[in-house]
């Protein structure tokens, strides 16, 4: 049997379809492939299933880059990582990172309908697929470098859209695509395509206060002076956030069919929060449903631009900015700091925090995390009035038992 491990060995090999094999470990092979004389040849791993007994097998790639003493060592480490891939219950498939996108994609399609998985295929689009070098990648090759390029590449890109186009792109925004990547290469590793996230795990943390912006208070004198700036179709929208505690996508979203006049129930569609929700109006925000939705067709959008179309991210975003200016608002706010803003008055109003997250569309765990400080802020005045009362009441009984005593002492006197 010829030594593969050696170049004047593979030199001699005369050209054949099946592989030169040399024995690694037990059922596991590395193969040299020389199909034409004249050729560099392929390297190749074989795997013996021992459930089934049949044979696997993986290309392993011509190791051209590498000088030829070096590329049955390079053959050997990649076939191994091979081996130990399986070892650890990981897929014989060969899965890319385009493969990973490609597959989280129609995961979404299936579990969370069309609009979350446009959403994913767009991102993709813009930021992985068109990057070669990366999409090409497989996952059991895949490297913190690989991820660390990526995402400094990400960095460095400008705003598409939006008020912010052409310009430095914010950090939740870098977040929110970061975590629609990570999402697809975590699907992959649940599925045993890949047996280790090593490779993104840190690289991918999100960015930490990246949604700052989104905490930034309006009164109800600020968002009055919004609405009064802002153009007609925009002030309505915003009347809507105001009078709810929305996201701004998923007011965005609702439908005529969404809205029951007779019981002025509104239903909250599916949007980040998950499943559908159903909202009890006033009878005030139900006569403002009431009246957006008059003469329309169940399927059509309650509230629309002056074009008549959807409100979308960049609609929204930039007829914000220019009513934020006019009410000289801080710079910082956005549509999303209505949503805060209206929940943090709910809890100010004593709302309590699983009414709050309900109405919002959000957990209990995302309220305490948040708004904690305010719900334990309303908690320590509660128990400051509890202990006022109660100083009170003693200092009553003390002032009773002070006369009492008197009364007494005087009666013996007499």
């Amino acid at each position: 049997m010829p030594n593969i491990s050696k170049v004047s060995d593979r030199s001699k090999l005369k050209p054949r379809r099946d592989p030169y094999w040399a024995k690694i470990a037990k059922g596991c092979f590395v193969g040299f492939r020389k199909m034409t004389a004249g050729t560099s040849g392929t390297w190749v791993a074989r795997n013996l299933d021992e459930a089934s007994g049949k044979q696997q097998f993986k290309a392993l790639g011509d190791f051209t880059e590498l000088p030829d003493h070096q590329r049955y060592d390079a053959a050997s480490k990649a076939a191994q990582a091979w081996f130990e891939h399986l070892g650890k219950g990981g897929s014989v498939e060969a899965m890319t990172v385009a493969g990973a996108c490609k597959r989280y994609v129609q995961n979404l399609r299936e579990t969370k309908g069309d609009k979350a998985a446009d959403d994913a295929q767009a991102r993709f689009d813009r930021h992985v697929l068109n990057d070669q070098k990366l999409s090409c990648v497989e996952l059991t090759k895949l490297t913190p470098a690989h991820i660390d390029a990526w995402r400094k590449a990400l960095r460095a890109k400008p705003a598409p859209t939006g008020p912010n186009k052409g310009k430095q792109r914010s950090d939740s925004a870098i977040n929110r695509d970061m975590n629609t990547f990570r999402a697809a290469l975590n699907y992959t590793y649940k599925d045993g395509l890949t047996t280790s996230d090593f490779a993104w795990r840190g690289k991918l943390a999100p960015i930490k206060n990246a949604d700052k912006r989104r905490d930034v208070y309006l009164d109800r004198t600020q968002r009055k002076k919004l609405i009064e700036c802002a153009a007609p179709d925009m002030a309505d929208f915003l009347r809507a956030l105001s009078m709810l505690p929305l996201r701004p996508g998923a007011l965005a979203a609702l439908t005529v069919g969404n809205f029951d006049k007779r019981l002025g129930v509104l239903t909250i569609g599916k949007d980040k929060a998950g499943g559908d929700r159903k909202i009890s109006l006033p009878d005030s925000t139900a006569a403002f449903f009431t009246g957006h939705c008059k003469g329309k067709l169940p399927g059509a959008f309650i509230l629309t631009n002056s074009a008549g179309r959807p409100w979308g991210r960049d609609t929204w975003g930039y007829q914000f900015e220019k009513a934020a200016k006019l009410a000289e608002l801080p710079p910082k706010a956005t549509a999303y700091s209505i949503r805060h803003s209206t929940i943090t008055d709910l809890i100010h109003a004593g709302v309590d925090s699983m009414t709050v997250a309900q109405l919002a569309g959000t957990s209990v765990a995302m309220i305490e995390k948040h708004y904690g400080h305010l719900t334990r802020d309303h908690a320590r005045a509660a128990l400051a009035a509890l202990a006022l009362r109660n100083t009170r009441q003693a200092a009553r009984r003390s002032m009773c038992g002070k006369g009492d005593s008197q009364g007494e002492g005087s009666a013996e006197a007499v």
